[in-house]
Parts: structure tokens; sequence; C-alpha cells
């Protein structure tokens, strides 16, 4: 058995259930809930979040381009990690697959692992690690240990650790855990009204009689209310005799405001996640078209762009080798697809530069990732300026 079987195989020891690995991150919040990465995805808004940046991370196109000292840039289509992240990460994953699960295990664990699985020294796939089998250590010297679920030791060298945001600088942050108290109160919001709803949007209260019941009477009545209103009796109309009163004693969704929590608290994790509400079918009322459309450039610009430059920086530095980015190789995320909407803002923001003469055309190239021309290096010059 390969390295490679041994560090993947099912069964045995190797805690590769997705459901008991989701579940092994847990932070108890105020509410009373222990919120668990598993129980965080169950909630939409947590789900659509890291979904809404997985499928922007995904979607746009990730290659290796190859910079030369003019400055022109061509795809690398030699770079051994070319065909490798752009098309097919292993044998079950696309690289859109692979990237969508990396955000979904960086958004809630705060760290990607993936073992750089190679043949003689050529890399040949990138195999992800289920959430919870790794462990990173950092040692007095500063350097790294990681090992598997085994308790062995994986070679630094043979690993690609991507970090969420992080305080200890070597490990990412939980999600679920920092924003236990926000995931934890809709989860509690949740179950509360699913029980509400299960009773048949019945609120519990006080049955009283005028006279005194003796302890077989009140056993015979409260068997008797509970027959009456529960089954098929539920939603019938309920008689009673001696003076008796129903007292409501538990508030209904309209006193405790569920609706109102219920949508502050989506914006409260849209906020956790840097994810504006409108991206995920939270519209807001008082948008327009055109600020709808400035929200969703704001999507790619505030929430998106930090992750591809987080990604590109990491294959920079932990899977190109150090004479391959001194060759000028570097990893860029495309996004150019989901500006296509602002393509007229560009051309007239472009435009206005070149008139400034603070860009010229082949630096606008560069910024659209197009190849410079001869040329293409002289500044505007106006109209009847031009010298004979």
């Amino acid at each position: 058995m390969s390295i490679v079987d041994k560090l993947f195989r099912s069964g045995g020891n190797n805690r590769s259930n997705a459901a008991s690995l989701l579940s092994g991150f847990v932070s108890s919040s105020a509410s009373g809930v222990n919120v668990t990465v598993d129980r965080a995805l169950g909630v939409t808004t947590v789900f659509d979040c890291l979904r809404v940046i997985a499928e922007g991370v995904a979607q746009v196109p990730l290659k290796i381009y190859k910079s030369d000292e003019s400055g022109n840039r061509e795809v690398a289509i030699d770079s051994l990690w070319y065909s490798i992240l752009f098309r097919k990460l292993n044998e079950w994953q696309t690289s859109f697959e692979f990237r969508e699960n990396m955000i979904f295990q960086l958004g809630l664990t705060g760290n990607f692992y993936a073992f750089k699985n190679q043949v003689r020294g050529r890399p040949v796939s990138l195999l992800p690690y289920e959430p919870g089998t790794v462990t990173v250590e950092q040692l007095d010297n500063r350097q790294l240990v990681y090992k598997d679920s085994y308790g062995k030791q994986i070679p630094t060298n043979q690993i690609w650790h991507v970090r969420g945001p992080t305080w200890h600088t070597h490990i990412g942050m939980e999600a679920t855990k920092y924003a236990r108290e926000a995931i934890g109160l809709s989860i509690n919001i949740e179950e509360t009204q699913n029980k509400l709803h299960a009773n048949g949007v019945q609120t519990s209260g006080i049955f009283s009689v005028e006279s005194q019941l003796d302890s077989n009477q009140y056993s015979q009545l409260r068997g008797w209310i509970e027959k009456n209103i529960a089954g098929p009796n539920k939603f019938r109309p309920f008689i009673v005799d001696r003076g008796a009163k129903f007292t409501p004693i538990s508030m209904t969704g309209v006193d405790a405001q569920t609706i109102e929590n219920r949508r502050f608290q989506i914006e409260e994790i849209c906020r956790a996640f840097r994810v504006m509400p409108i991206m995920i079918g939270q519209a807001d009322k008082a948008s327009t078209y055109a600020s709808a459309e400035q929200m969703f450039l704001a999507h790619v610009v505030h929430t998106l762009m930090p992750w591809y430059s987080k990604i590109e920086d990491s294959i920079n530095a932990n899977l190109l080798t150090q004479k391959e980015f001194d060759a000028g190789y570097y990893a860029k995320f495309n996004a150019n697809g989901l500006m296509r909407g602002a393509a007229k803002d560009r051309a007239s923001f472009y435009w206005q530069m070149y008139q400034m003469k603070a860009l010229n055309p082949n630096e606008i190239r560069a910024l659209e990732e197009y190849n410079s021309y001869d040329g293409g290096d002289e500044f505007y010059v106006a109209q009847g300026m031009q010298q004979n």
C-alpha cells in the first residue's frame, strides 16, 4: 500500500466519515446551543454565504502565467502545475470542485490542507484532507510540524496549507468559534419556530377552574385536556365547563418579534462572513437597479478579491518552486468575467486615465491581462499637439 493510500484510505481508525468530522468542531454559545460545523451548515445563511464565496472563487479561471523582462505575459502551459490547477486536481475533483471545497473548509474551520502527490519529484495531483484529520504545531524554533489522524508526521514540503484569517500566524481561526453567538442564536430561533409550528402554532398556558380539584380530578382533567387538544382534535373547538379559563403564558411569534430577529441574524451572519445580504437573496427594499449593480461590484472587490489574493499568494509561495517564481511564473485569477457588467465603466476610466497621461495603452492592456504591442508605450498626445 502506497503512502497516498495510507493517508486517504477509508475505514479503520481514519476519521473519514464527514459527519463525525464536522461535528468535531464544537463551540458552545450563550444561547445554549452547541455550534458545530455540521449544525452551522444547517443554517441557510451560513450555507449561502459560504456558497456565494465558494462559487465566486471556483468559477473564475485560475491559471499559471509567465512574465518576461519586458512585462509581456502568457499562459504558462509548460508549468508543472498548470494543467493540475486549471483542469483536474485529482482523480475525483475538477478545478471548480476543488476550489469550492477549499472555501467551505477555509470558511468554517479556518484551514485547508492538501497533500502534494508527486512522482519522481514532479507534481501529479493535489489530494485534500478531510477537516479535522490534520493537526499543526509550531515548535520553539518556529518550524511547523504537521501530523495526520494516525499521529504520523507529514513532511512539510508535501503539504499545502492555506490559512484563513489568523491570530496565531501558523493556523487559521474557526468561524464556528468566533461567530458562534450569531450562528447559535439563529439555530435557537429556528428550533423554537419549528417547535411552535409542530404544535400547530398553539401557545402554552394555564387552565383554571372555579372549584378546587383533588389529585384524582386533576389527573382526569389533565388527561382529558391532552386528549382533546392533540392528534385529530388539535384544531377543533375546545369546550369546557365549571367556568374554566385559559390564560396564555408563552409569547407568540409576533410578540417575540421573530421575523425581525431572523432578519437581523441574517445580517449579523453576513457581517461575519463579509457577504452583503443581497448576495444571498436578502434584498434591500430601498435598493435600485443602479445601486444593486454597485453592490455586486463591491462583492467582487471587497469579498472575493481578498480570497483571490490569498490563494494566489499561497500558490506562489507553497506550490511553485523558487526557480519557477524567479523565472517569472505566477498564479492569477482572471476576474474580468465577473466584471463584464462594469465594462463600460472600466472603458470610461481607462480613457480618462489615458487622456490624463497617467496610463499608456500597454499599461491599460496589462491591467486587462492583454499582451503589449509595438508602439503601445507611447502616452496620449492631443490632436494638434503633434510635432512634425
